[in-house]
């Protein structure tokens, strides 16, 4: 750059305007004498040229608009670490004071030396170029300043249609007097660095990378700020072309371009000849760093979630008023999108599906993670990657989220949409200790359904529903636990179908009106892993429903926040009723339930889902922190839905599919990765005085005072009798022994008897001894002997 002093951003000073005024004249100047100096031939195109300009200079504007460029969008995850990045070109705009001095220098040096010294136009070097270019052959190339070239690029940038494009680029004179007009606008109206500043931003430096930040990063991996002088020289020479100068495909030639700069450099007294000598000794290969940055969805570390994340902002107004519209503010906006991601939860969910579910199976594998209490989405996962190749496996369409998100139908959701039923009996006073006998099989008559609107009229044949889990009588800890059919079928009758259907609604899952029908509860409808995650979070947390949020936050290209995303959460249920859910869905993973063999270490709850002939097999699960829901379905190369019964699925023979034991197991997985960064946290008690026939536990209160044991079992929701005294090793006067005995489940409100202790304990009987003193066992015949 020159060493003359910079001037302050503002107007430009007098001077420069004044130079302005004589531009025009120049241009005459320069017209008459190629006109006086040509030969003969040449007339006649320079009376063409001149009535171009004349007609071009009539109809043009005094300026143009220099519109904000396009720059990349980058979307992280919730710890800022870079996921995805959409653009159409990638370019991430900086101001001048973030480009370092030797790259400034350099590209001043071997495109217009004297850009600090003159005005719009440099006369010397046009007057040069028209001549040059004459003799060679009318071709217009070269001599323009850098202002110059910044309003070519802005031109092309900026063109809207092919008539437009072709007019920035043609090689006529009226277009470098085009250009020429609006520079001296642009010269008028900015200072020089916010020119320069333009120019570095907007130029091509080739292999995808537009503006000098990009081409650092590309090239050097690393920031413009940070570039060195012979890291500069390469930039700085690309620019006049490229692509045939391009460091990747032609060193030989970029290294030669990178060494004019240098010498351009030495003999404008930027740096010494011995130093530039010295530099240009150095291969160009040994100075690159070649760092990509990859475009879209598909090369993102999480694709699904990406592609989620870009069609649920295409819905948001604040990108736009139409998805066009809202389309061009993502590849062009140089947004910053922060997300709801954990790339931890999402690895663990990618290798859970992947190795659970092979690509080229014909079954499909999906899994979905949200955060009880926001609707955070952490993870998303299928076992199709992202692609075109059908036959290899690959898919664009999202199978784990809603269709209007990701294309795709779903999947019947099976018996996991009974805690919907189960949550509506609980709600309407239905105590859990309820108990409905449940034959293998049966008939309900339609009119035994009553709807929003009275009776359900069906068909007339009633619903015949039955179990594939036996028969037997049960109460809502069992029957659910054990997923019952003909148990939840009867539960509905007595529930009816509107209330429940109304809260499904309320959680996120809405039933088609045409399967609003008695065996809606069996999930005959079609949902899908986020959809049935995010309805399990709601009971995690105590009733509170959030609707998914994929993003927290988009900013704009200055940093601006456009948008925040807060929680959308709404209370759909007592927080006793999801608390009593919660106990009796944790069953599903204790011992004994269908969820005991991939428990993890951390209190969870979950339900298993199988839908007619064993097509989707489903398990949603969840911690009080973290709701996840699996599911595999049956799917051939052609799309169509098929059994898993008989397949090969993730190297395992399916000789009859269930939720626990295909699908559970990728939620075993992806939870147990999980667990290490969850907080241990338990659920909460159902409260008996809320909630009638909750089973609870009795507390082992051995050893107890009696008053504090009374205290103890009477917050459980147990009503305490006092059983007297029995001989025991515990000292005298504390609790010896309960009746039933600890660890017995109860329902709230029955008697737990205590007995105290008399800290005796009898002598062994001895033979011949009177067989009454201790006939009863507990001393107490003993006792009154003696006394």
């Amino acid at each position: 750059m020159s060493s003359r002093p910079q001037r302050p951003h503002g107007r430009p000073d007098a001077g420069r305007v004044a130079s302005h005024l004589a531009v025009m004249g120049a241009v005459a100047v320069v017209m008459g004498v190629l006109a006086a100096c040509l030969a003969i031939p040449f007339a006649g195109l320079v009376g063409v040229a001149a009535k171009d300009v004349s007609k071009g200079m009539v109809n043009l504007p005094e300026s143009i608009e220099a519109k904000d460029l396009s720059q990349k969008t980058r979307i992280y995850d919730v710890n800022g670490n870079l996921i995805a990045s959409l653009y159409d070109q990638n370019r991430i705009n900086v101001p001048l004071s973030s480009i370092s001095r030797p790259m400034v220098k350099a590209i001043v040096a071997i495109e217009d030396y004297r850009f600090y010294d003159h005005g719009a136009l440099d006369l010397k070097g046009t007057l040069r170029a028209f001549i040059t270019n004459q003799a060679n052959g009318g071709s217009v190339q070269g001599g323009s300043s850098i202002t110059q070239q910044m309003v070519k690029q802005t031109l092309l940038y900026q063109a809207e249609t092919d008539e437009e494009r072709k007019a920035a680029t043609e090689e006529t004179y009226a277009r470098k007097i085009r250009e020429l007009r609006y520079a001296i606008a642009f010269e008028k109206n900015h200072t020089k660095d916010w020119i320069l500043e333009r120019y570095l931003n907007i130029a091509y430096f080739g292999d995808g990378a537009f503006g000098v930040q990009s081409a650092a990063r590309h090239f050097f991996s690393k920031n413009a700020k940070d570039l060195n002088l012979l890291e500069s020289a390469t930039l700085a020479g690309l620019v006049k072309n490229p692509v045939g100068y391009d460091p990747i495909d032609n060193p030989e030639r970029a290294e030669s371009r990178r060494n004019v700069v240098l010498d351009r450099m030495a003999q404008l007294g930027i740096l010494t000849e011995k130093k530039a000598e010295r530099l240009s000794s150095k291969p160009i290969g040994k100075t690159l760093k070649i760092e990509t940055s990859p475009n879209g969805c598909q090369q993102s570390r999480a694709p699904f979630f990406c592609d989620y994340v870009v069609n649920w902002l295409l819905k948001d107004p604040v990108l736009g008023d139409t998805p066009k519209e809202r389309r061009r503010t993502l590849n062009n906006g140089g947004l910053t999108i922060n997300t709801t991601i954990n790339l931890d939860m999402q690895k663990g969910a990618d290798d859970a599906v992947s190795s659970h579910v092979f690509q080229t199976d014909q079954a499909i594998g999906g899994l979905a993670m949200v955060e009880p209490g926001t609707g955070d989405v952490r993870a998303i996962a299928q076992s199709r990657p992202m692609g075109k190749d059908k036959q290899g496996g690959e898919t664009y369409l999202n199978y784990v989220v809603p269709k209007k998100y990701g294309d795709a139908n779903g999947f019947q959701a099976g018996s996991t949409f009974k805690v919907f039923v189960l949550a509506e009996a609980i709600n309407q006073g239905i105590p859990l200790s309820t108990t409905i006998s449940s034959p293998q099989e049966m008939n309900i008559p339609d009119e035994a359904f009553e709807n929003c609107d009275g009776p359900y009229a069906g068909d007339g044949e009633g619903w015949n529903v039955s179990n594939s889990t036996g028969s037997g009588t049960f109460d809502l800890y069992s029957g659910t636990q054990q997923s019952v059919n003909t148990f939840f079928a009867q539960l509905e009758t007595q529930t009816g179908m509107c209330e429940p259907l109304r809260l499904a609604a309320d959680m996120g899952v809405k039933v088609p009106l045409a399967q609003k029908v008695p065996s809606w509860i069996l999930g005959v409808s079609d949902s899908n892993p986020l959809e049935i995650a995010q309805a399990y979070a709601t009971f995690a947390a105590r009733g509170l429903h959030c609707e998914p949020r994929p993003v927290t936050q988009v900013l704009d290209s200055s940093g601006q926040v456009l948008k925040d995303f807060a929680p959308d959460c709404e209370q759909v249920m007592p927080g006793a009723t999801a608390d009593a859910v919660n106990d009796i869905l944790r069953g599903v993973m204790e011992p004994g339930g269908f969820g005991q063999n991939i428990a993890i270490d951390k209190p969870s709850a979950g339900k298993t889902g199988t839908n007619q002939n064993n097509m989707s097999v489903w398990f949603a699960g969840y911690t009080p922190t973290i709701s996840t829901a699996a599911m595999v379905a049956g799917a051939n190369e052609f799309g169509e839905w098929v059994s898993l019964n008989g397949q090969v699925v993730g190297g395992t023979y399916i000789s009859e599919a269930f939720g626990s034991t295909v699908a559970g197991p990728i939620w075993g997985d992806a939870m147990a990765a999980a667990s290490p960064n969850l907080p241990y946290e338990d659920f909460q008690a159902p409260p008996g005085d809320e909630i009638a026939g909750v089973l609870t536990s009795v507390p082992d209160v051995t050893g107890q005072a009696v008053e504090a044991a009374t205290a103890q079992l009477e917050a459980a929701g147990f009503t305490v009798a006092d059983g007297g005294q029995v001989n025991s090793e515990v000292e005298a006067g504390l609790v010896a022994s309960t009746s039933p005995e600890a660890g017995t489940a109860l329902s709230t409100g029955d008697t737990v008897t205590i007995y105290g202790s008399t800290g005796y304990v009898p002598p062994p009987a001895t033979e011949g001894g009177n067989g009454n003193g201790n006939g009863n066992g507990n001393g107490r015949g003993r006792g009154r002997g003696r006394g």
